[in-house]
């Protein structure tokens, strides 16, 4: 029960703005927090169902009913989503010569429809296998970088070709022994 004003209107104006931020002001003092509880899971639970969970993942890879595997793969300072069959272009050179078969090994993570193995950071060598051929070695589009400067006689015409590498995703597979 809060007080009663007495005295002019203009204490009267100020007792009503008063009032009403304090009606919106948050309330300070609670007893427990606004937002629900969080209950965490019992840890024994957990592990039975990871286990569980790996175990069918585990039969689905063995037996080999997950379908078209797609991987996130980082190459090339970037991070690439693939596919078997999959053509990448990069804007850089690669050591490797036409027709050669690499392997990328920086695995984010692999998927299927039932499941995604997400590394942290990286998925293990002796879990993913992901292979490419380099298909192509070229250089982009001609890029006309030109200053002008008008009545100055200056005129400066650069042209930039930047070299470009061509991949195809041979086969991503991966290998039954999660833990």
């Amino acid at each position: 029960e809060l007080p009663t004003p007495e005295g002019d209107g203009v204490c009267f104006l100020l007792w009503d703005f008063y009032l009403v931020l304090h009606r919106l002001a948050a309330k300070t003092s609670l007893t427990s927090p606004p937002w629900p509880e969080v209950k965490l899971p019992d840890p024994v639970e957990e592990a039975k169902y990871h286990a569980e969970v790996v175990r069918k993942v585990n039969g689905l890879i063995s037996a080999g009913q997950y379908g078209r595997l797609f991987a996130v793969v980082h190459f090339a300072s970037k991070q690439w989503k693939i596919t078997s069959e999959d053509l990448i272009m990069m804007d850089n050179v690669l050591e490797a010569e036409c027709g050669d078969r690499i392997r990328m090994e920086k695995v984010l993570l692999v998927g299927a429809d039932d499941f995604t193995l997400i590394g942290r950071p990286l998925l293990g060598k002796d879990l993913v296998r992901v292979e490419a051929t380099v298909i192509e070695k070229t250089e982009s589009w001609p890029k006309v970088n030109m200053r002008f400067w008008r009545r100055h006689n200056f005129q400066r015409k650069k042209i930039i070709a930047n070299p470009q590498t061509v991949l195809r995703i041979n086969t991503i597979e991966i290998y039954p022994c999660l833990s």
